[in-house]
């Protein structure tokens, strides 16, 4: 019997209702093993309901309440770690260690959620004039939502609402429709851990759902990670309707390699974070710029590396990179290495065409390794979001700079280099949201802020650290005068107030 993923609404299971469904499928098979509900409108307005109902006493609970039940979910979440991995290892494909990784990931979110009680200090200034007082304070918004991509099924979900409901807010999650168990599961450990009932909810579903969400009067704040376009489109429709919105988008993030860098070292970290994940990754790096005359050593490096990597399904231990996350998307990938020779590149690795012995009928696609890529070729232009890494070559770092900033994408970007003078100057020229020196994935912690510039980014806030709960909070400033019982009553003053 095929697995049903239903909504979660209200701190219970809630049945489709629709009638429509998606398929789920097992990437490393290709076989459907699971079909999602996919909301109506009636369907999310009752979890936007449910959510408006319990932030009239979760809007107004205490920071102790709040981060008591945080505290429980973390500790059950890191219990449930393992059983978390293989959700996702079964709906995304990935190997088993990375989605573990995932999680990990998204503890470090939760763990700052449990002490955003410094988050959420105030300020207070005392005698601004006589017997005046002065303080700032955050309050949350009220119902807000996220929306969240296939390749981070739970790690992406926990940038957002840990904080969210931390500051006093509920939330309304809309996760991928190609990988949502995890999220569900989610939802069932912080029922767990005490949230009360519409604090967090869950709605499954398409452009139907999403629409509805950015539409809705009750929603005051929308987060969204995925592609440019989709982030450009919710960053327009829910801006036009008064709503906050911070939507991260795509990326073609850069690796400069200068002369002097150890080549060992930047070899590795670009197979690492090329290959990671079957590239599904927004902080992947797609294309080297190899400067100098070291190009041709570089290349050789990394492709005796990519050669060894092993592929397989995520739930074997020996397997290194997974499957694509659907037969559709491996498609496409395969078809910027198909097209390259034509567009100037020489293909040193090709990986169309891979399957894997028994599992043939899954998603699978080999590494493919493009070098002297034109910026003209659509495998540079465009981001691919698989194992598909291009090299550039530069005379100069000027000519390497040059390359990154005119990239419409701003999302990471790492320099490889012993000279610190030059990784110093690096940093500050270059036109991205997130800098690595002699880091191949500039991931910030999760007590700094996530996010790019240009079309990686539409929006003012990037995601979780200060920013996140700035986000998600308002601010207010309260004047207070209290009169000393010893004073005589003043009358009637039409001027200006006075502060001194």
């Amino acid at each position: 019997m095929t697995k049903i993923v239903n909504h979660w609404i209200g701190g219970k299971t809630a049945e489709g209702a629709s009638g429509t469904y998606g398929p789920v499928t097992n990437p490393a098979t290709g076989e459907v093993t699971t079909k999602v509900a996919f909301a109506s409108v009636e369907e999310v307005d009752a979890a936007v309901a449910a959510a408006k109902e319990a932030f009239r006493t979760w809007g107004q609970s205490s920071l102790a309440q709040r981060t008591s039940v945080l505290f429980k979910f973390r500790a059950l979440l890191d219990a449930h770690r393992d059983e978390i991995a293989e959700l996702i290892t079964a709906e995304h494909g990935k190997v088993h260690s990375d989605a573990l990784g995932e999680v990990a990931r998204g503890l470090e979110i939760v763990d700052l959620a449990c002490g955003i009680n410094v988050q959420l200090k105030g300020e207070l200034s005392t005698q601004v004039a006589s017997r005046v007082d002065v303080a700032s304070i955050r309050q949350p918004l009220g119902v807000v939502a996220g929306i969240t991509p296939f390749n981070f099924p739970a790690m992406v979900p926990m940038w957002m609402f840990p904080l969210a409901i931390a500051c006093g807010n509920t939330f309304v999650l809309k996760p991928s429709e190609k990988d949502p168990s995890a999220s569900v599961r989610l939802a069932e450990l912080l029922a767990e851990a005490g949230l009360p009932e519409g604090v967090f909810n869950v709605v499954h579903g398409d452009k139907v759902a999403v629409d509805r969400l950015l539409e809705h009067p009750d929603v005051k704040a929308v987060s969204f990670v995925g592609s440019t376009p989709i982030a450009r489109y919710i960053h327009t429709t829910a801006s036009a309707g008064g709503k906050r919105v911070q939507a991260l988008g795509g990326a073609k993030n850069h690796m400069l390699v200068l002369p002097d860098a150890d080549l060992d070292a930047a070899a590795d970290a670009a197979v690492s974070a090329a290959y990671g994940s079957a590239g599904e990754r927004c902080m992947a790096i797609s294309a080297v710029v190899a400067v100098g005359a070291i190009g041709d050593e570089l290349v050789e490096k990394i492709r005796e590396r990519a050669e060894k990597i092993k592929i397989g399904p995520g739930d074997d231990p020996a397997s290194e990179m997974g499957p694509l996350i659907t037969a559709t998307h491996r498609d496409k990938v395969a078809s910027y290495v198909a097209g390259a020779a034509d567009e100037g590149a020489e293909v040193v690795l090709d990986g169309t065409g891979y399957t894997v012995d028994g599992h043939e009928n899954g998603h699978w696609i080999g590494i493919s390794l493009l070098d002297k890529v034109p910026t003209t070729a659509q495998a540079y232009q465009d981001e691919i979001f698989g194992p598909v890494l291009c090299v550039l070559r530069a005379d100069t770092y000027e000519e390497a700079l040059d390359i990154v900033n005119a990239s419409p994408y701003g999302n990471g970007t790492a320099i490889f280099t012993r000279d610190g003078g030059a990784a110093r100057r690096f940093q500050l020229e270059v036109e991205a949201g997130m800098v690595g020196v002699n880091v191949p994935i500039p991931v910030p912690v999760g007590y700094h802020s996530f996010g790019g510039w240009k079309d990686s980014l539409f929006g003012d806030h990037h995601i979780y650290g200060n920013d996140g709960t700035h986000f998600y909070t308002r601010g207010k400033v309260v004047t207070t005068r209290w009169p000393d019982p010893a004073d005589a009553p003043s009358g009637v003053d039409l001027g200006f107030p006075r502060n001194h």
